[in-house]
């Protein structure tokens, strides 16, 4: 038996894993002591996650061969890598010289590797010419993206897994990382026992098993996130709770936030929130008087048509209290797919270029064309996700090149995409498994390698790079 070391690719968390293998099939695996994530643990997904790479399951379901079909509904019938390679190549080729680059979309996936993400970054950008290229990502994250950039410039979560060891105070918004970050909520188990007088304060519609844990749970009208956090502003403002000199030295817009949450006194949010208004203030105090505070959000506040607004009143929440850049404090992203954050610096998504450049930047496309050593690529955003389905849908997007996602189960406005997907000429799906609901609706379907038999790099939700190794062809 041999033994390999790698990541896990299901949660953000980003777990090293040890797999046990013959060099031929997967036997099992176990957590890896030594990574500084998980420190040898493993939730019950990973615990498990040998058998995914099981016989019977690569025997049943994975696909092996790439195949093609004759017709939309037909059988698909397996072709050559060589044939499929140059057949894909002549559709896109005569779709891009009818209709122009801005015709074919592609759509990918955090669940592939950062060193993926890069060559489908270069294969829609520099070669086909097209910016419609986005990742689903943009479901889950885009929203805490683009609150990260509109608050502190950057998409760059500035905090750390030992931030949860050193904080004093700790609100969770949004999340339930029992459930879905178990290993992280481990930690934040043992920290609060280990750490007298830490708080816990659980900001959640739901009774939760995170909410169990806290010693204030904050049970809102689902929706009113940010009333919240304008109700916890102003108790903090006109409490005298805010740092100023942070705010004088480091931040802008402070007398502008200060109007924005005038109206917003904790008896209104409370009324608003469904909430009782001496719980606001109490996590008000806690949070801004703590030494360190730190947040941890998710999916509460990020898949929500006012995602955005709900992650900025969060992080300004942080920033007039002087909670940020100190251990133990500041805003953390929690992310839902092992490599969402490095699709993210890698540029594979709409809003964003390499290196977290911004595609309304005509300099940052020119640096970007220096670097690849091209001329031309397509200076603007392109569509994002639903966007690229809603243009496939009215004829606009003629080819839709899509990798490691399923669309035609996941996308919202399950109707639209369908549509989307019957009325493209070509629908080109690169998947490790046969029989997806996206898979019924490809052209060609070209088989993927996947975990445990690829070599690459994940970046975790604190910017970890970790690596990925083949255990078995």
């Amino acid at each position: 038996m041999s033994e390999t070391r790698s990541t896990c690719p299901y949660c953000g968390v980003g777990c090293g894993v040890v797999i046990e293998h013959d060099d031929t099939q997967i036997t099992g695996v176990r957590g890896d002591p030594d990574h500084p994530a998980n420190f040898g643990r493993l939730c019950t997904k990973g615990t498990n996650l040998h058998l995914t790479a099981a016989p019977v399951v690569i025997q049943h379901q994975r696909l092996r061969e790439p195949q093609r079909r004759a017709e939309r509904g037909a059988q698909p019938q397996v072709i050559s890598w060589d044939a499929a390679n140059r057949e894909i190549a002549d559709k896109l080729l005569a779709i891009r010289a009818e209709h122009g680059p801005e015709s074919i979309g592609v759509y990918i996936s955090g669940q592939l590797l950062t060193e993926d993400y890069h060559a489908f970054n270069k294969l829609a950008r520099a070669v086909i010419g097209t910016p419609h290229i986005d990742s689903n990502s943009r479901l889950c994250m885009s929203s805490a993206v683009v609150g990260y950039k509109q608050s502190l410039g950057a998409d760059a979560p500035p905090c750390s897994y030992e931030d949860i060891e050193l904080a004093d105070c700790v609100l969770i918004s949004g999340a339930n990382p029992a459930w879905a970050h178990p290993i992280l909520f481990r930690r934040l188990e043992a920290a609060k026992h280990g750490k007298p007088g830490h708080r816990l304060i659980v900001i959640d519609p739901r009774k939760t098993e995170t909410a169990e844990l806290a010693d204030l749970h904050l049970q809102i009208r689902a929706g009113t996130d940010v009333a919240l956090c304008h109700g916890l502003l102003h108790a903090v403002i006109w409490q005298g709770w805010t740092a100023g000199g942070f705010i004088a030295a480091s931040t802008d817009g402070f007398d502008a936030l200060k109007e924005l949450v005038r109206d917003w006194a904790p008896s209104r949010a409370a009324q608003v929130c469904g909430v009782k208004e001496a719980d606001i203030w109490q996590a008000a105090e806690w949070f801004a008087t703590s030494p360190s505070s730190l947040s941890l959000y998710c999916q509460g506040l990020n898949q929500s048509s006012s995602g955005t607004a709900k992650n900025t009143a969060l992080i300004n929440l942080h920033l007039a209290t002087g909670q940020i850049g100190k251990p133990g404090a500041g805003p953390f992203s929690l992310t839902g797919q092992p490599n969402a954050m490095g699709g993210r610096e890698s540029g594979g998504m709409a809003t964003l270029l390499p290196g977290h450049r911004d595609p309304n930047k005509a300099e940052d496309w020119a640096e970007i064309e220096a670097l690849w050593g091209v001329q031309g690529l397509p200076g603007q955003r392109g569509h994002t996700a639903v966007e690229m389905f809603e243009a496939a849908a009215r004829g606009e997007i003629k080819a839709l090149w899509i990798a490691c996602t399923n669309p035609a189960q996941s996308m919202p406005d399950q109707a639209t995409v369908r549509q989307a997907l019957q009325r493209c000429e070509l629908v080109i799906l690169q998947e490790a498994f046969a029989h997806t609901a996206t898979a019924s609706y490809a052209d060609y379907l070209l088989p993927a390698a996947t975990w445990g038999e690829k070599e690459g790099t994940v970046t975790n939700s604190e910017r970890r790079i970790s690596r990925v190794r083949a255990a078995v062809p």
